[in-house]
């Protein structure tokens, strides 16, 4: 069994579908190298034996090294994001990644391309699309063409659409294309697909078309959102939103921006359902469907921001930082942090006993007010207390929070069970060295609606005076408490 037999080239790595694909493989035990324009970029995200390479499909030159020795490479390269012509972009581009598979001995190409009628009008991305995987198809490498229609998973950009039209818009006067059907997949039966290719028992090349159990319109997914997340929201057809003036809207209300925006609308004015069931026959996934799809898209989304730092979103976020604090989804995140000059251990005790007759190190008296207009509301106030001045475990009540998480000398997590139009969450993390450490306050809101953001936005500014006055109430009890190490061990 030679090298080659078993690397395998990802490309679009940075994607959304491509980074969680590079997981899966990366889990699953496959010799990954990734193709990346800004190496430094991927490396961070990549695993410990997966190899980025420095090279762009629409320079041929750059291809060779990055194919060498290569069985089987993932194509998952589009321009729908450039501005110009993109659809030489993806022509060239293709042509240029099948002639170099083809001459470095590449067996297999797959690709993921776009559903849609190709007998009858297309947008020009899915024309685009589709074109690419004619393209591929001719280079002379066996390809395997995957046509799926809207991606169901937390930061596809569908999923991502529909999430800020039902968060932010009670009522929404919508174009005729939200009517048109698609049948959507979600993001872990694509993933399913796209790693079962890799081993897919067939000659020649092979056009499947893959979605979910469901086929529904842009408005039954939105109502199933609005569903799970306990909202109600009112649609209204009207006739006169063009592409053009769809994609200004979706550039002001969603985090789409125009360019994308069109693209995406003219797609969405086309049928993107499965009319070809042969993908059935030959994998043996079972796609779920659309409300199965949104839920668990929720789920993993809570996992996600449980299993990363909270805020580690401040440089996630990139350019969505905004005054408010950051977005995580739809999380709103606020975060600070502060040094102090002791061990965690000694900086974690102050957090330790946060709450109950302790108090919150600054700003009581709001707390209590708060805990007052918690009870008006039929809420649990800040009675409670806590059951222990000096030790907590996970499921402790502390005045209006419940204990989530701790972990000793390094991690507290609370969260929220006041009457509130959303969910929240407090959390402390702790790090360092015996002679310094770093406090870590970041506070979390995932708002309901329209009344969640306005109430997130209206009570920021006692956010910034109350949790920072803690934070600097908890440091300075550290110092103290380090003060007195000191001088008893003296």
């Amino acid at each position: 069994m030679g090298e080659s037999s078993q690397r395998i080239l990802l490309t679009g790595a940075t994607g959304y579908v491509g980074g969680r694909l590079l997981k899966a493989l990366e889990r699953t035990g496959h010799v990954v190298r990734c193709l990346a324009r800004q190496p430094a970029f991927l490396q961070p995200r990549v695993g410990p034996h997966t190899e980025v390479v420095a090279g762009d499909v629409l320079n041929p030159a750059s291809l060779d090294a990055a194919l060498r020795h290569v069985h089987t490479a993932y194509y998952l390269v589009h321009s729908m994001g450039s501005a110009g012509a993109f659809e030489e972009q993806d022509r060239q581009a293709a042509y240029n990644f099948g002639r170099a598979a083809r001459q470095a001995g590449v067996r297999r190409l797959i690709y993921l391309g776009g559903l849609g009628d190709s007998a009858g009008p297309l947008s020009s991305h899915l024309r685009s699309r589709q074109e690419v995987g004619r393209i591929l198809h001719a280079s002379g490498i066996q390809t395997i063409e995957l046509r799926a229609s809207i991606v169901i998973g937390s930061g596809s950009l569908s999923f991502e659409m529909i999430r800020s039209l039902v968060e932010r818009l009670p009522v929404m006067l919508t174009p005729r294309w939200v009517s048109v059907q698609a049948q959507p997949i979600a993001i872990t039966d694509l993933l399913a697909y796209l790693t079962d290719a890799l081993e897919l028992r067939c000659t020649g090349n092979q056009v499947f078309e893959i979605g979910g159990a469901d086929q529904v319109s842009y408005r039954e997914l939105m109502q199933e959102y609005a569903r799970q997340r306990g909202v109600r929201r009112w649609m209204f057809s009207v006739p006169v939103l063009t592409p053009r003036l769809s994609s200004l809207w979706l550039g002001l209300v969603t985090p789409l921006y125009a360019r994308v925006g069109r693209k995406l609308v003219e797609s969405l004015r086309h049928p993107t359902i499965v009319q070809d069931d042969s993908a059935l026959r030959h994998f043996t996934i079972r796609p779920i469907g659309v409300r199965e799809a949104i839920a668990q898209a929720l789920r993993n989304e809570d996992l996600e921001l449980a299993e990363s730092r909270w805020s580690d979103a401040l440089s996630m976020a990139g350019p969505l930082r905004m005054w408010g604090g950051v977005r995580f989804g739809p999380r709103l995140i606020d975060s600070r942090t502060v040094h102090v000059p002791v061990s965690p251990t000694v900086a974690f005790r102050p957090i330790l006993r946060i709450g109950g007759e302790a108090g919150w190190y600054y700003g009581d008296w709001l707390w209590q007010l708060r805990g007052f207009l918690d009870l008006l509301l039929g809420g649990v106030g800040m009675r409670r207390g806590r059951p222990h001045p000096d030790h907590l475990k996970v499921g402790d009540t502390l005045d209006c929070w419940r204990v989530e998480a701790i972990e000793s000398d390094r991690l507290l997590r609370l969260q929220a069970e006041m009457k509130l139009p959303g969910r929240a969450w407090l959390e402390f993390v702790v790090e360092g060295d015996e002679h310094r450490a770093t406090i870590r306050q970041t506070a979390v809101f995932d708002p309901l609606g329209l009344l969640g953001l306005v109430y997130w936005y209206g009570i920021y500014p006692l956010h910034q005076l109350v949790f920072a006055g803690m934070l600097r109430g908890i440091a300075a009890a550290g110092k103290r408490a380090g003060g007195r190490l000191t001088q008893d061990n003296g």
